[in-house]
């Protein structure tokens, strides 16, 4: 409960009303444009900062209470902070959407329209400012918290992820925990001028849909299985067990190898133990071991997902030898260069 201190009797009713709403609505945190239009004094507004009754979070930003802010309390004050149009993005904005549960610090990442400049002289203190007119803000009524829209969220953070593994996690947690689907990230990412990995990023969404021959299938036969000389695989192959039809992504027939490529599906609690099930299904009906590869084994390392096929393929009867591709730092470079992977699932 907040204590937010006496109200200026010089404040008539229908705004002592609006301030009431304004105080529980932000959580406490007013700016100094808010209590002026309300009916506050600048003197009013010092008095109660020096008497305590309020606290100066930054400048020009006050919370009416006594005591520590709340997480919500510090998100309202860094937008009102940064001023108009601004809204929580980024790690924050995955926080409150509920893609982390948690937040990794305690600083509040903020987007602006592109047009402002918030503090261009002097970073803020606990607040990080993005500047983008490509995000855009969740509709949610007057009395929410302004947060990016789920699916900016997400692009927003696969934007400054350092690598295509990290950002690819990001789509992962929100296509798992159901907080968006499939079709709308694709939407959100055509209307984007501007993103890294595009191409990758048209792969990952299209192999989370349910089909088959997907786009990030095809990078593994093209970019792993043809570049490094391996042996040609069935694509989608039909098997039969206990009446029930399966299908492989890759099958090596001959060497009993399956390679599986699982996107943002495989990540839900119920796929992978069904994938488990039949990966054991086959290891047990088939004598078939399997690996499973996601979107990073087949783009950013997919020379050591060559080395690591490669070696189950030889240990299991092929003769021929992987070759290094077109890539500069490739690991198939010789045998005395390739590594030991570790053992395939099953």
């Amino acid at each position: 409960m907040y204590m937010y201190g006496s109200v200026p009797s010089n404040i008539p009713g229908d705004a002592l009303r609006d301030w009431l709403v304004l105080r529980s609505v932000q959580s406490g945190i007013v700016d100094r444009g808010q209590a002026l239009a309300l009916g506050f004094s600048r003197r009013q507004i010092s008095h109660r900062l020096h008497s305590g009754a309020w606290q100066r979070v930054y400048p020009g930003v006050y919370a009416t209470f006594t005591g520590p802010l709340s997480r919500e309390a510090q998100m309202w004050a860094a937008v009102r902070c940064a001023g108009d149009g601004a809204m929580v993005s980024h790690e924050t904005a995955a926080e409150v959407h509920g893609i982390i549960d948690k937040p990794r610090s305690a600083t509040i990442h903020v987007t602006v329209p592109l047009r402002r400049r918030p503090a261009p002289k002097k970073p803020v203190r606990g607040i990080v400012i993005h500047r983008s007119d490509q995000s855009k803000q969740q509709f949610l009524g007057p009395f929410n918290l302004p947060r990016t829209t789920v699916e900016d969220t997400v692009l927003d953070l696969v934007a400054v992820s350092p690598t295509f593994d990290r950002a690819y996690a990001w789509i992962t947690r929100g296509v798992s925990r159901k907080r968006l689907t499939v079709s709308v990230l694709r939407a959100a990412l055509a209307r984007r001028r501007r993103i890294r990995w595009r191409q990758w990023l048209d792969d990952a969404f299209e192999d989370a849909r349910d089909g088959v021959d997907s786009p990030l299938e095809r990078r593994y036969v093209r970019d792993v299985e043809r570049a490094h000389g391996l042996p040609k695989s069935q694509r989608q192959a039909r098997r039969e067990f206990g009446g029930k039809a399966h299908y492989r992504d890759s099958w090596y027939a001959e060497y009993r190898v399956v390679v599986e490529i699982d996107g943002p599906a495989y990540h839900q609690n119920e796929q992978v133990q069904q994938d488990k099930a039949r990966d054991n299904l086959n290891l047990a009906m088939d004598d078939v071991r399997t690996y499973r590869f996601g979107p990073v084994e087949v783009t950013e390392r997919v020379c050591e997902t060559a080395a690591m096929v490669a070696t189950t393929l030889r240990r299991t009867g092929w003769h021929g030898t992987p070759r290094p591709c077109r890539r500069a730092a490739c690991v198939i470079a010789g045998p005395a260069r390739r590594p030991g992977p570790p053992s395939p699932v099953g």
